[in-house]
């Protein structure tokens, strides 16, 4: 294992604290509660002498992780199917841009498709907003998950984060041979659109300014759309852009952990990732007269491209579209069944009919649904 202290304020646990932070778990107030989701028909002493026993990253993700997805599957996914693998090579590293719907399932289940077929897991970026609990921080760590700083309102501060941040995704993807994943966007898209920050291009070129194009054909960059059927916290993010058009939203305490649990715990239908083409050099070349500015632009769209063409639309996508537009364009993808289910959930945003413009809140949570229809 490549070591540089460099990055010890940001990186995952090497191989040597994985030890120490299983006895911290085991030992915690809250592993029962984790035990009896990862483990639900093992005893609670045996479970804890069992995470006791990780040595290695390897045995904690092809053990725990593999059984927390399999419980998340099994207890709130009636299909998980993934595609694309055949254009990734086991023995190369890249760079995951996905579009970001869900706080962890997201990352999660990628790696878990990874490794149900032999591929090596990547390391994932972990706000630092969600390093909340001492446990949480020691699974993530533990999970190959570094921590990625907030945007700040100090220029100074906000650039020396983000040259640390793009200089430590180049280090594990050519040095330490570990690919990466990372989210298109700061924080979760809420309304339906995909959109890669171009500020996410421009960080991931800070580490090799000398030659933009080569800067991004190194890390060798994968788009990935995930698909949910139905979307991971939708009340919840259509209560957010409700609050969001009369005042500005600030968050209230514990409400990451609330839309972890939600997205955990939440039916969600047929999920679906797909694995893009990845980024050729062919394609960057072709903006290598633009400004950097012009390139970083470019680029992202390029990426949201491969994402909304590869985005999975559901019945309810097109439901909620018809239902926006009050017409019947796309009728024949969906059944009345599915139709009057989509409108069953619809129906439970009446609860908040005397704290909120009902009609517009209802509007909202449609524009989740039928916006991706539009992406495409």
């Amino acid at each position: 294992m490549i070591k540089n202290p460099k990055f010890d304020d940001i990186r995952p646990y090497y191989e040597e604290e994985i030890p120490a932070a299983m006895q911290r778990i085991a030992d915690s107030d809250v592993f029962p509660l984790l035990a009896s989701f990862v483990y639900p028909t093992e005893p609670l002493e045996e479970v804890r002498n069992h995470v006791r026993s990780f040595k290695t990253v390897r045995e904690f993700q092809h053990d725990a992780m593999r059984r927390v997805n399999e419980q998340v599957i099994a207890r709130s996914i009636s299909e998980f199917t993934a595609s694309g693998l055949e254009r990734l090579s086991p023995d190369k590293q890249y760079l995951f841009v996905s579009n970001h719907r869900d706080i962890m399932l997201d990352a999660c289940l990628l790696q878990y498709y990874l490794v149900l077929n032999g591929f090596e897991t990547t390391e994932i970026t972990f706000g630092a907003n969600l390093m909340m609990h001492p446990v949480v921080i020691d699974v993530g760590k533990s999970n190959k998950m570094f921590k990625v700083a907030r945007p700040s309102a100090d220029i100074k501060e906000f650039y020396r984060s983000s040259m640390h941040l793009s200089e430590y995704i180049r280090y594990t993807i050519k040095e330490k041979k570990q690919s990466v994943w990372i989210a298109q966007r700061n924080g979760r898209t809420k309304n339906g659109i995909d959109q890669t920050d171009q500020g996410i291009i421009k960080m991931f070129c800070m580490s090799d300014n000398k030659d933009k194009i080569r800067a991004l054909t190194e890390l060798n960059i994968v788009p990935i759309a995930i698909s949910y059927e139905w979307e991971s916290c939708d009340i919840l993010k259509a209560l957010e852009l409700y609050e969001s058009q009369y005042t500005k939203y600030i968050k209230k305490p514990g409400e990451d952990l609330n839309s972890i649990l939600t997205g955990i715990l939440q039916p969600k239908g047929h999920v679906h990732i797909a694995i893009c083409e990845p980024i050729r050099m062919v394609e960057l070349s072709s903006f290598e007269r633009q400004t950097n500015n012009e390139y970083h632009k470019s680029v992202a769209q390029l990426i949201d491209r491969h994402i909304n063409n590869a985005y999975r639309l559901y019945p309810n996508n097109y439901i909620a579209h018809d239902l926006l537009y009050g017409n019947t364009r796309y009728q024949s993808m969906y059944t009345e069944q599915e139709y009057n289910q989509f409108c069953q959930h619809l129906a439970t945003l009446d609860r908040y009919e005397d704290t909120c413009d009902i009609e517009r809140l209802r509007e909202i949570f449609i524009g989740i649904y039928a916006n991706p229809v539009d992406n495409r």
